[in-house]
């Protein structure tokens, strides 16, 4: 999802089979290409048809990864909200989409409840750019980019979970998507930007990409497009967000002072679109801009002020069903009520929010993209499939913001109305680590003992107080 002016499974499991390059991968060079932890999928041979380069690209929108959570949470709750108002959450949500398996994959049934996925279960979240009911508010598209994809990580024990942000240029394997009219597949391709996915087969393809990526299956997915955004920051009275100084991006609008802000509407669409504002300018500056928002929207959503209110709930669970389309698994109604359950109670400082670890200014595929940076990958994924502790090394919350303290309670506690970082309680510098919950660890996991810190990744728990830093601040 892009400001007007930037230019720029259900359960599966893989088959081997020989990789193959597309044709735009394979001029600039095969040498570096990310290799999935997956098998790669192979290609057909046939001519691959490309969208042409869009004219407007970019970021939009949020953690939604919170929706289905929400909406189950008013589903539990409904002895205070009514049947009928869950009746009618209910009617909006639809019948969902198939998560259809990408060519060498295995569709395999859902299991009775969340409990049986070993490890854990996993939520996909995707933010599009292209929605019929926008309008050209944000500009003209002539296509849809899933510009915002979160992998949410629940632990098996339900005590911690992590949500990672993808970057929305990151170079991957697509493999070979089933097409959504089921007359085959398309071809698989070695190296592309993974906004790309979309085009090529919908949210199936998404979730099979961030499959390959991450070796984590994706039974489940949802998808959130501009209104979404705005309506869910309506229904709980908006998000307040902290910034290091005056932030004032033309090219989405975005305008706010130095300090705590409370934004709704398009001003909270603003702050999520935002890379020239913020940080480097680049997508991961924005990146961890966004998880100001997502841990402020997550402690909001937590606190007694929403949760008590039955109007709110409902507000929330209404806003969410009317602007998402779900997996087909998650329209069910007892895995609502099950995901709800398992993400209610989930302490602040279990709740990671990291950036999949990439870098910028590589070369050849690479070039004005993100390249994985795959050893520290392989660290955080290898921990999210154990369901293994992890934490965030100290000061690492990203270009795009810094820590000024953590939270010590749900209800959105003050952040500094002066911009400036301040010292955590115990001491430490601003820019603390994120610490481990209830001593099991930050980050996916049930274990004891002490926990692995990943050099490398970038992030925060949602009991973080941060404040987004203005581009060049």
């Amino acid at each position: 999802m892009s400001d007007s002016r930037d230019r720029s499974r259900r359960g599966r499991r893989s088959a081997a089979a020989p990789a193959s390059t597309d044709p735009a991968a394979s001029s600039s060079g095969g040498a570096g290409v990310p290799r999935s932890r997956r098998s790669a999928r192979r290609v057909d041979g046939s001519t691959q048809v490309r969208h042409g380069r869009l004219s407007r690209r970019g970021p939009v929108a949020g953690l939604a990864k919170l929706l289905a959570g929400g909406l189950a949470v008013l589903l539990v709750s409904g002895a205070s909200v009514g049947a009928i108002a869950a009746y009618q959450v209910r009617s909006d949500l639809g019948d969902g989409v198939s998560l259809q398996a990408a060519e060498g994959e295995t569709q395999q049934a859902a299991p009775a409840s969340i409990d049986a996925y070993e490890g854990g279960f996993n939520i996909l979240v995707v933010g599009t750019d292209n929605d019929a009911d926008q309008g050209d508010e944000f500009g003209e598209r002539d296509a849809t980019l899933n510009d915002v994809n979160i992998l949410l990580h629940v632990s098996a024990d339900h005590t911690n979970a992590t949500a990672v942000s993808i970057p929305r240029d990151l170079v991957v394997p697509i493999p070979a998507c089933a097409r959504e009219d089921g007359s085959g597949y398309y071809s698989a391709m070695a190296a592309r930007p993974i906004n790309e996915a979309y085009s090529y087969g919908g949210l199936g393809c998404v979730a099979s990409t961030v499959s390959q990526l991450t070796g984590l299956d994706v039974p489940f997915a949802g998808m959130v497009s501009f209104n979404g955004v705005i309506e869910m920051s309506n229904a709980i009275g908006g998000v307040p967000v902290c910034a290091a100084s005056p932030i004032d991006d033309p090219y989405t609008g975005l305008n706010i002072a130095a300090g705590e802000t409370t934004l709704s509407g398009a001003d909270a669409l603003a702050f999520l679109r935002t890379r020239h504002g913020v940080g480097d300018g680049s997508d991961l500056g924005r990146i961890s801009s966004q998880q100001v928002y997502l841990s402020s929207l997550l402690r909001t959503i937590k606190s007694a002020d929403t949760l008590a209110s039955p109007t709110k709930l409902y507000s929330l669970a209404r806003a969410a069903a009317s602007n998402m389309t779900l997996s087909d698994g998650l329209t069910d109604v007892t895995t609502m009520v099950q995901i709800g359950s398992a993400l209610k109670d989930l302490p602040l400082d279990s709740v990671n929010f990291v950036q999949y670890p990439g870098t910028t200014g590589g070369t050849g595929v690479y070039a004005g993209k993100v390249q994985p940076d795959e050893y520290v990958a392989g660290q955080l994924f290898d921990a999210i499939r154990a369901d293994r502790p992890f934490t965030i090394p100290e000061g690492s919350t990203g270009v795009g913001s810094e820590s000024t303290g953590t939270a010590t309670a749900a209800p959105g506690a003050a952040a500094p109305d002066t911009g400036a970082a301040t010292t955590p309680a115990d001491g430490t510098a601003s820019g603390s680590a994120t610490a481990p919950a209830s001593g099991s660890g930050a980050g996916s996991g049930s274990g004891s003992g002490s926990t692995e810190v990943i050099d490398g990744l970038t992030g925060q728990t949602a009991a973080d107080q941060t404040c987004s830093v203005a581009f060049g601040g």
